[in-house]
């Protein structure tokens, strides 16, 4: 493995439990953390990684202890998942500039994919998704990304880069984004045009309204995708007070099952909650809603290990159907519930419940629709 601890800081463990300690029921006495030696990482499933680096959100403040303020909510939660192994890299060093800080954290990820390791990234402003996202370009590998926001940053004329980094990610070269996704966006704080720009380019954007209404719908959209980003401030402002801009968006509850159906997937291997100022929080309930967001992550981490694979059919129930003249086939899990859909290529997409009742009554599913239309 490539020397990684030049770009790393270890963790301040013992300022994290203000001398409380930890009880062998809790994640800090199973997760192995970098403090002195970086740990093995061959056995992991989530290796965690922290951003002190603010800068691309206009911030200029000397340090950002974020992700170690999570972090000490995150290791007082209780320990229920044996089966998924869990390491702790510590904190990317801030670069001398913006752009060094992305080489560093890109650099880091490479690696972690490499080893087909999942990457759980703690803190920084939301252009960190573009870090995330050059590591697949270094990788030259195609993927889906979903974020998780009230706005959609494509605001070009902003010099604010968290409030334009997805200009780049959407429309650079080489672009190895073959489909986005845009969860909970809140349709005042959005241009008309820019909705329509997006659905020219086939990517699939969801009110807020339409999440929260039936937020079994997004499991199939997070079951497709590689990259995750998730800005808090889609998080209304009761259940994340660090979210200063908005009153409305996602419950913590709503937050909680939106991570848990990230770490069903089994094609998810980054995930970055961005955006979390720890002076404007209140009694570091934000932290809180974010390390519990995360041990749902880990949750759904943990089921999916569980899942069959599509081509063990004995472990699938099997429904023929036919809409418009289509003939396809429904697989659903006997062990999640979670349901496929096969195309006219004979491929399976992920799917909902509510797809092959729309089929079963001769209606063409939409999400069967709109991939058709991006092939």
């Amino acid at each position: 493995m490539l020397d990684l601890i030049e770009f790393l800081e270890p963790v301040p463990v013992h300022e994290l439990n203000d001398d409380e300690g930890y009880t062998d029921g809790q994640l800090a006495k199973h997760i192995n953390v970098f403090t002195e030696e970086l740990p093995d990482i061959e056995n992991a499933d989530i290796v965690l990684l922290g951003i002190t680096e603010f800068r691309g959100n206009g911030y200029f403040e000397s340090d950002n202890n974020a992700a170690n303020i999570i972090r000490k909510h995150l290791y007082r939660l209780h320990y229920w998942h044996t089966d998924i192994n869990i390491v702790d890299l510590g904190n990317v060093k801030k670069g001398a500039s913006v752009k060094d800080s992305y080489a560093a954290i890109k650099t880091i990820l490479v690696e972690m994919l490499r080893l087909k390791k999942t990457v759980l990234i703690l803190g920084g402003s939301h252009d960190i998704t573009l870090a995330q996202y050059y590591a697949y370009i270094e990788l030259n590998q195609q993927i889906e990304a979903t974020c998780v926001d009230a706005v959609i940053d494509l605001r070009g004329e902003s010099p604010i880069r968290s409030e334009n980094f997805l200009m780049e990610m959407l429309t650079g070269e080489p672009n190895m984004v073959r489909h986005y996704n845009h969860i909970a966006f809140q349709s005042y704080f959005v241009h008309p045009r820019m909705l329509e720009t997006m659905d020219k380019l086939r990517f699939d954007c969801y009110r807020v309204g339409a999440v929260t209404e039936n937020i079994d719908e997004m499991e199939p959209v997070l079951r497709n995708s590689h990259l995750l980003s998730f800005d808090v401030s889609a998080i209304k402002h009761s259940d994340s007070p660090a979210n200063k801009n908005c009153p409305n968006g996602l419950s913590g509850i709503e937050a909680c099952m939106l991570t848990r159906f990230a770490g069903l997937s089994s094609r998810m291997s980054s995930f970055g909650i961005y955006g979390y100022r720890p002076q404007d929080d209140v009694e570091e309930m934000t932290a809180k809603q974010i390390s519990q967001m995360i041990w749902y992550f880990i949750d759904g981490k943990s089921r999916c290990k569980q899942e069959s694979d599509i081509k063990d059919r004995n472990n699938f129930n099997e429904y023929h159907t036919a809409f418009t003249e289509v003939e396809t086939v429904f697989l659903q899990s006997k062990r999640t519930n979670r349901w496929w859909m096969q195309m006219p290529d004979n491929s399976f997409i992920a799917c909902s419940y509510n797809d092959y009742i729309k089929a079963s009554n001769n209606e063409i599913p939409e999400r069967w629709l709109r991939v058709q239309e991006r092939n």
